[in-house]
Formats: structure tokens, C-alpha cells, sequence
């Protein structure tokens, strides 16, 4: 690559600038209307060039689009207004052509201010980069009289031979002539799918990509010296603006610009500020009156459109426009979103059977039957007094909505779900593969970041100022050693952070319970606990929505230090720390209240204490299921509702008033601007910058969590998540439709790490349902007093044998109730539950046998339970195929007849080199007389002596 000679210009002071440190200079920059790289204006240029989508000859598309930021003065502004009079237009192409407008400099005058060195650095860059470009085979021009002040716009096109030699190294797989007919189904299926294709007319989209298809293109890895093979009829069209556009984004990373011993490629100059933006443009307005049709415009009407919420999604038209990898995962989210539907109905029927059977539980009867006169021992110390059990009546019917033996069908039909939809997705995931011709391809290593190549710079130079010959640097876990070590301390200190937040809300429940039991109102004391669940359950809702942000951001800074190689590497690392950072502040709570809380109380008289002074809190008489329902369904759909939906719609709504008023600004200092009508490329540069796909993911992966982990305690879980997801998959594309800048399409066979956190999230749900089940509700308890101590085989008696006696008497000194009277009688034995000795036994107060049987039968329950669907899981996994039998056929097929074709061809070559060889024979043999043959070689056998060039 050439050097710049207006490097040398550079004082020497001024040479040594370390230009990672660079960053984007908004405010500053320098008038280059006279040093552009393609500087064609015509007469009517927005008519001509459709507003930004042509280049201004009207005929050379623009692929893609490159930004930078410069100053403009007012010499600069005379300077361009002559320029555009002269109209000048130079198109470069060859490689020893030095590039045009180099030549025209703005002389400053003695009051205009002179440019810093950091700003001529970025200029040099940015000439000699684009020169590179030039080189490279593509084809710039250059726009600055633009409406956005400061701004200038390179515009970027690839022309056939640069299309087919990429699209030749990228190994591009591209439809051939060749058309075969898919596979149909035949006989009784035929007729079924006939009848679901009519039932399902209305819900599908109306866009071409997602009628069903009878043939298929052969696809076959593009290559030059075959281009007969592939049907070149129309070459404006043989490759979509996506293809093109990464086509050029290939080139973009893989040129690079030199200075001294420092290269770097276009990521390198967007992290330095030589470049404020890159990215290709959309194909054109989505709404207005006169709008051309485009694939924008029809997803914004066919997909992105809250109006068809009902119709599937057009993915082949969603892969068509952003690329592979985004179109994986809208096909993912909706496959998703299917397979919510059936989990839904199942749930809602489960919570049914559990308001259909409220009146028939016999232990909620027993607690709420004022007759009993159980008598309970106080929820706190001095200030609570003796309560009636019959007080917590609606406590104990609603735990039975959610705490029934249906729940335990449930958790294993969940289970069975979760396997169920990974295979499902698998197989949706290898249909979309052999649609998109992505069968075979296998994803090569990505470019070196921009981060990356700036340490292994910094590392070479320390070793050359040591003068240490070295070969070309790599960073080892040495260099990284103390970014792990930040990494490590770093996510301790968070998940301890977490903890520590919760242990504080959980002081809160128990210092809030206390001061509301001295309320002198009986209505006070009677709604204490909902009072306590409810504000400690937002407190928490809070916390988490706030704490994801901030581990999002620590996230990103903890994978930034490691310095990761590649975007992939980066994405993989960036993904594990987030959804472990966010995974435990979103359960934390429910974990709590799940698996600890009620579990470390002690009895009456011996109570637990924190800090010498808070009791810990205790379940609710009915169990702590009906709270970690509260719980799982208030953070569940407060994170929904606010983190997911109202962020993703305020956050952008604010962003893009904040640019409007920044342009107003502008227009306001500038009319003449104000004036003209917007390009595409200016239209685009105001949108929000596409920050990648780890964000949807993951909002969806802790739903899925919250569907599949508690299901057991709140089976209306996965009604929400199919209610959220139906908005959340038009919001999602409504954004990439209309918010955000179009993104580089990525080619990807599947989705990468998510799949591998999906199955691990579906395994331990298994075993979170199973511990659910067993110790958090009261099923085991009910079938062991059911099959061990109840007399009459009915669960009359249940609610007085899980309730030990206490003696009041036996109360430490000054635990006792202030008032002990309350209740209006004498208390000498009050109640708690417990598995515990009474106070007439020899043993007093020490655990009973009951509660080892009952122990022992729970972790039984646990191993059965996790086994069991376990192995239904692994046998679902094994019956059902991952590639199903009609796409390993077709697959089949392609190869046989791609043989067929090949062996087609070269049978083509053969005969046509023995027709030539034989034409050529008797040429020779018709021109030459005998004697001159034989003269020659003796024999005849010279006519066959010729070299033959094939």
C-alpha cells in the first residue's frame, strides 16, 4: 500500500502522536470541498441520483456509505460554490492515477484559524484510505454540500468484476440456470396440507417470498471461470442490495491504511475518529405519498405494523433485506412465540382446575373454619400478639390456585415443552438452512479488531524501543492476566453486590412487618403481610431494572479489557458475563423466597436473629408458594412492561426528538441547507446506529427463564410471555424497520451461544421445578399424611398435624407479647408450624420423626421426579430427528444433480474437442499432399501431430 507524502509535512514534534488515542472530533474539521475524491454535480443531481441512492451520474448504485466530520469555513463555502458551478466529474480507476482534487487547496487567510495536526492526521488518513479503496476496484464519490452542517458523505460503489471476485473468495452461493422440483407430499398429507394452507390464507403475509414453492434454483459457491452456470441476464439484479453492501463491508475491513509501521482497516478508523459512521443505505422511504415499492416499504406494511400482529412473519423477506443472522432470529422469536400457544392454553386450564377446586381443599376448609380456634404464636417479638389461623383464610384459598396437584402434571409438561421446542427449532433451523442455501457453509475467522491490533501495535513498540527483534506479535494470557483478574473480582463483586441488595430488602420486609404490627388500627395489622410482600416485591422490580443497566454497561467495559481477537470472540465473552450478571439479579429474589425464606426462623423461644435484634420472617400459614407467585408474576411482567416495551419505545422516541432538535438547530444557522431536500444518506445518518442482537436476545432468554424455571408457582407464565412477545416481535420490527440504521448483513447458520444457554436453562428447570414442588409448596407434605397418618384415607386432620404446640410459658424474657389478652382470653398454648416435639414430651421442642419422613420423601420426590423427566426429555430429543426427511432428501437431490451437471458440462467439452480435433484433421489432411506427408513424418499419421490447447 502507498504512503501519503503529505505525512512528511508533519512537524517533527508532531510525528510521534499515538493515534489510538484518537477520538471523533464532532466540532472540528477543515473545508475539503476542494480536495474531493469523486466530485460529480449536475444540473438536477436529486432527480438524477434519486436522492442519494444513485450516484449523480444516475446509473452507479451506492452500496455503501462512509461519514466524517469537518469544518466548514466560510472560504471553503466560496470555494464549493465553484466548484459546483464547474461541474467538475472525474471518475477513477486506475491504480498509478493519483486521486482527483488533491490539487485545489483552500488558502487560509490571516484571520482564518489554522487546522490542528490531529485533524490533518485524520485527512491524510481518510485520502489515503480512500485511495486504497480506488485501488481495491471500487468506485467513490464525495458529498459535502450536504443539509447536515460539518458533515461530508463518501459514497461507495462495487462494480461487476469487484462483485464477482468477491463474491468468488466470500464463496457466495448464487442460483444457477438450473430449476428442479421440490418434493411434494402425496396422498392423505397432500389433502391435509391443502386444507391447512386454506385455513391459514389470512394470517399469511402478503409479500412473494413466503408463497409456497414447487421448484428451486440450484445454488452453487459463485466462481468467475463458471459464470455461464449462473443466469447473468439481468447483472443489475443478480446481486441484492445485501449482498452487495457486505460485499464492500469485506472490502472495507480488509484495506487497510499505512503510516510508518501502523495499519489499520475501517474499524480501526471508526474507533479513531477518522471516520464518524459506515454503514449501507435503506432502499428508500417506507411512507409518503409517490413512494416507489420497495422490500422496506413492504415490511414496514406486511411485518412491521402492529395492524398484522396476527400474520406469521415474511422471513424469507426479513433475511432478503437484513442478512441471515437477523433473520435467524426473528425466525427464532417466532417459532418461540408458536410453541408459547399450546404452553398457554395448558396453564390456563391448570389455573382453572385450581379456582374450579378452591371449595373442595380440605386443608384451606380447615383453615378457614373459625370453629377450630387454632390459636397461632405471635409474628413478632413484644409488639405482635396471638392471632386466629381462620385470619389467614384468603391466604390459604389462593395458595391452592397455584399449589394443586395439577401444578405437578404442569412442571412436567414444561419440561417435556422446553425439549419439545429445542427440537422443534432445530428442524426449522435446518428448513431455513436449505432455503437460504446455507447447507455446507462453514463461518471462516473473522478480522482482528480495531482494539486488538492497537495492543499488539502498543506491545511491538515497547519491544522495539527495548530493540528486541521480534516476528509479528499476539497478546498471550499474560498480557490479559490482569484483565482477567479485573474480570474475576469484578463479577464477585457484582453477584456479591446483588446479594447484598436483597439481604437488605429482606431487612426492609422484616423491620416493616414489626413497625406495622404496633399500627393501633385492626385493619392495619390484618393487611401487614400483602403490605410487606407488596412494596419489598417493586423495591425489588426497581433494583433489578436499574442494576441491568448497570451490569449491561460493566459487562461490555469487563470484555472490552480482555481485549478479545475477533467480533465473534467479543460477542461470545460479552453474552456469557451479561446473562450471568443478569441472570443472577433477576432471580435472586425469587430464589429467596423460593428455597430460604421460612427456612432458618427457629421456633418460639429460640427464635434466629440478624444483628441481634430482626427475627427472621416466616411463610404465610399457607405456604410460601402463594408469595413466590407475587413475586415471579410481579417482576416477570414489571421488567415486561417497563425494561422491555417502554425503554424500547421511550428511549428511542427521546433519542430521536434529541436529533430533531439538534438539526433544528442546525437548519436554523444555515437556510440555504435548510432549503434542500434531504438524500438518503443524510436521511439515514439520523438513525440510531444498529448496536447488535444480544440485547433482544437476552431480554427473551430471562423470560424464557421465568417461564420454564418457576413454572411450577405461577402457571399463567407463559400466557404473559405469549402476550409480550406478540407486541414485542412488531416492536422489534417496527425498530429495524423505521429506527435504526440498515445493518451489515451477516450470514450465520444458526444462533450461535443461544442455543447452548437455552438447553442449559431447560436442564435446570428440571431440577428448579423438582426442589420447587418438593420444598417450597405443600404437595409432599399432603401425600404423606394422605398415605401415612391420615385414619380415614381423606385429608381431614392435615393442617392440625403440620402445626406443633408451644407453651407460653417457655418464652424467652422480654419476647413475650405486650398484650396477651388480645384476643380477649388467656393464651396458655399457642401454635406454629413445625415438625417438632410438644411441650409435655420428654424431648421438648426437638424435631419429630414426622419431619424425617417427610424430608425423606422430598429428596425421594427430587430424584424421581428429576430422572424421570429427565430421561422423557432425553427420548424426546432422541425420537424426534434434528433434520427432517424431505430436507435430507432435497439436500441429496442438490448434490446428484449439481454431479449431473458437472458431468453434463465436461461430456460437453469432450465432444466438442473431438469435433474440433476431427475438423482439424481433415483440414490439415485436405491442405497437405501425400508426398509433403510423407515427407515430413513418413506416415499419414502427421495429420494427427498437431498440439492441442484446450
Amino acid at each position: 500500500m502507498r504512503v501519503n507524502k503529505k505525512y512528511s509535512c508533519l512537524p517533527a514534534e508532531e510525528k510521534g502522536i499515538h493515534i489510538i488515542n484518537i477520538r471523533a472530533i464532532e466540532d472540528i474539521g477543515y473545508d475539503q470541498h476542494e480536495s474531493t475524491l469523486l466530485n460529480s454535480l449536475s444540473k438536477n443531481p436529486d432527480a438524477d441520483c434519486k436522492y442519494g441512492l444513485y450516484f449523480r451520474d444516475g446509473k452507479r448504485k451506492v452500496d455503501y456509505i462512509l461519514v466524517y466530520h469537518y469544518k466548514k469555513s466560510s472560504a471553503g463555502k466560496t470555494l464549493a460554490r465553484r466548484a459546483q458551478q464547474n461541474d467538475a466529474s472525474v471518475r477513477s480507476n486506475k491504480q498509478d492515477q493519483p486521486l482527483p482534487g488533491k490539487g485545489v487547496q483552500v488558502e487560509m487567510g490571516e484571520g482564518e484559524p489554522h487546522m490542528d495536526y490531529h485533524e490533518d492526521d485524520k485527512r491524510f488518513r481518510r485520502e489515503e484510505y480512500e485511495g486504497n479503496l480506488v485501488e481495491a476496484g471500487l468506485e467513490l464519490e464525495r458529498d459535502e454540500d450536504t443539509k447536515i452542517h460539518g458533515i461530508g458523505f463518501v459514497k461507495i460503489h462495487a462494480p461487476w468484476n469487484v462483485l464477482c471476485r468477491e463474491a468468488e473468495f466470500l464463496k457466495l452461493k448464487m442460483p444457477t440456470k438450473k430449476m428442479y422440483q421440490i418434493n411434494q407430499t402425496h396422498g392423505l398429507l397432500k389433502k391435509i396440507n391443502s386444507v391447512i394452507q386454506k385455513i391459514t390464507e389470512p394470517i399469511q403475509p402478503k409479500v412473494a417470498e413466503h408463497k409456497p414453492q414447487t421448484v428451486k434454483r440450484l445454488s452453487y459457491p459463485f466462481s468467475r471461470e463458471k459464470q455461464h452456470l449462473f443466469d447473468l441476464s439481468d447483472k443489475d439484479s443478480f446481486f441484492d442490495s445485501k449482498t452487495r453492501s457486505t460485499i464492500v463491508y469485506e472490502i472495507l475491513k480488509r484495506t487497510t491504511c499505512t503510516k510508518a509501521k501502523y495499519s489499520m482497516g475501517i474499524t480501526s478508523l471508526l474507533a479513531n475518529g477518522v471516520y464518524s459512521a459506515a454503514y449501507p443505505l435503506h432502499d428508500g422511504d417506507y411512507e409518503g405519498e409517490n413512494v416507489e415499492p420497495n422490500d422496506r416499504k413492504l415490511l414496514c406494511e406486511e411485518w412491521a405494523s402492529y395492524g398484522v400482529f396476527y400474520k406469521y412473519q415474511p422471513i424469507d423477506l426479513v433475511r432478503k433485506y437484513f442478512g441471515e443472522k437477523i433473520g435467524l432470529y426473528f425466525a427464532w422469536l417466532g417459532v418461540y412465540t408458536q410453541m408459547l400457544i399450546p404452553a398457554s392454553i395448558v396453564g390456563i386450564i391448570v389455573f382453572l382446575y385450581g379456582c374450579a377446586t378452591v371449595d373442595e381443599n380440605i386443608p384451606s376448609m380447615e383453615m378457614c373454619d373459625q370453629r377450630n380456634n387454632i390459636t397461632m404464636c405471635p409474628l413478632c417479638d413484644k409488639t405482635c400478639s396471638y392471632w386466629k389461623m381462620s385470619s389467614a383464610c384468603a391466604t390459604a384459598r389462593a395458595s391452592h390456585l397455584f399449589d394443586n396437584p395439577a401444578t405437578v402434571f404442569f412442571s412436567v409438561f414444561m419440561a417435556l415443552w422446553a425439549a419439545t421446542f429445542m427440537e422443534h427449532w432445530k428442524r426449522k433451523q435446518m428448513r431455513l438452512n436449505y432455503r437460504w442455501d446455507l447447507t455446507g457453509f462453514e463461518e471462516e475467522e473473522d478480522h482482528p479488531r480495531a482494539e486488538y491490533e492497537a495492543k499488539v501495535l502498543e506491545k511491538s513498540l515497547r519491544k522495539e524501543h527495548k530493540h528486541k527483534e521480534t516476528d509479528k506479535e499476539k497478546l498471550t494470557w499474560k498480557d490479559r492476566f490482569p484483565a482477567y483478574l479485573t474480570n474475576f473480582v469484578g463479577i464477585i463483586f457484582m453477584v456479591g453486590l446483588t446479594f447484598a441488595i436483597v439481604f437488605g430488602v429482606i431487612i426492609y420486609r422484616i423491620s416493616t412487618a414489626a413497625a406495622l404490627a404496633i399500627s393501633s388500627t385492626p385493619s392495619g395489622r390484618s393487611s401487614v403481610r400483602v403490605t410487606v410482600t407488596a412494596t419489598a416485591v417493586i423495591i425489588n422490580l426497581v433494583v433489578i431494572i436499574i442494576l441491568d443497566e448497570v451490569y449491561g454497561c460493566i459487562a461490555r467495559w469487563l470484555t472490552q479489557i480482555e481485549v478479545p481477537k475477533t467480533d465473534k470472540n467479543f460477542e461470545e465473552r460479552l453474552i456469557f458475563k451479561a446473562f450471568l450478571l443478569k441472570f443472577v439479579n433477576a432471580y435472586t429474589p425469587i430464589f429467596y423466597v423460593a428455597f430460604f425464606k421460612g427456612r432458618f426462623v427457629g421456633r418460639p423461644g429460640d427464635y434466629v436473629y440478624i444483628f441481634h435484634s430482626f427475627r427472621m420472617e416466616e411463610c404465610a400459614p399457607g405456604g410460601c408458594l402463594m408469595e413466590l407467585c407475587i413475586q415471579l408474576s410481579i417482576i416477570m411482567l414489571g421488567k415486561q412492561l417497563i425494561q422491555n416495551n417502554l425503554f424500547e419505545i421511550g428511549i428511542p422516541k427521546m433519542k430521536k426528538f434529541i436529533r430533531y432538535l439538534k438539526l433544528k438547530r442546525r437548519r436554523s444557522l444555515d437556510h440555504e441547507e435548510h432549503m434542500k431536500k434531504k438524500q438518503r444518506y443524510e436521511v439515514d445518518y439520523n438513525l440510531e446506529p444498529f448496536a447488535g442482537l444480544t440485547p433482544e436476545y437476552m431480554e427473551m432468554i430471562i423470560q424464557f427463564g421465568f417461564v420454564t424455571l418457576f413454572v411450577a408457582s405461577f402457571p399463567l407464565a407463559p400466557l404473559f410471555a405469549l402476550l409480550n412477545n406478540i407486541i414485542e416481535i412488531r416492536l422489534d420490527a417496527k425498530k429495524f424497520v423505521t429506527e435504526l440504521r440498515r445493518p451489515v448483513a451477516v450470514r450465520a447458520k444458526d444462533i450461535g451461544i443461544w442455543y447452548n444457554i437455552l438447553r442449559g436453562i431447560g436442564k435446570l428447570a428440571v431440577i428448579i421445578n423438582a426442589f420447587v414442588i418438593s420444598f417450597t409448596s405443600d404437595f409432599i407434605p399432603r401425600l404423606v399424611y394422605l398415605y401415612m397418618y391420615s385414619e380415614n384415607g381423606t385429608m381431614h386432620g392435615f393442617v392440625n398435624h403440620t402445626l406443633s404446640s408451644f407453651n407460653v410459658s417457655d418464652f424467652q424474657a422480654g419476647t413475650a407479647p405486650n398484650d396477651p389478652l388480645d384476643l380477649g382470653y388467656e393464651v396458655q398454648i399457642c401454635r406454629y408450624k413445625d415438625y417438632r416435639e410438644p411441650p409435655w414430651s420428654e424431648n421438648k421442642y426437638d424435631i419429630s420423626k414426622d419431619f424425617w419422613a417427610v424430608l425423606a420423601a422430598r429428596l425421594a420426590f427430587v430424584i424421581v421426579f428429576q430422572n424421570l423427566v429427565m430421561f422423557m426429555s432425553e427420548f424426546v430429543d432422541w425420537i424426534i430427528p434434528d433434520i427432517p426427511k424431505d430436507i435430507s432428501q432435497q439436500i441429496h437431490k442438490e448434490k446428484v444433480l449439481m454431479v449431473e451437471v458437472f458431468m453434463r458440462e465436461e461430456q460437453g467439452k469432450l465432444q466438442m474437442l473431438e469435433t474440433w480435433k476431427d475438423k482439424k484433421k481433415g483440414e490439415n489432411c485436405n491442405n497437405h499432399s501425400p508426398r509433403l506427408s510423407r515427407s515430413r513424418s513418413g506416415s499419414l499419421s502427421s495429420c494427427h501431430s498437431y498440439p492441442l490447447d484446450v
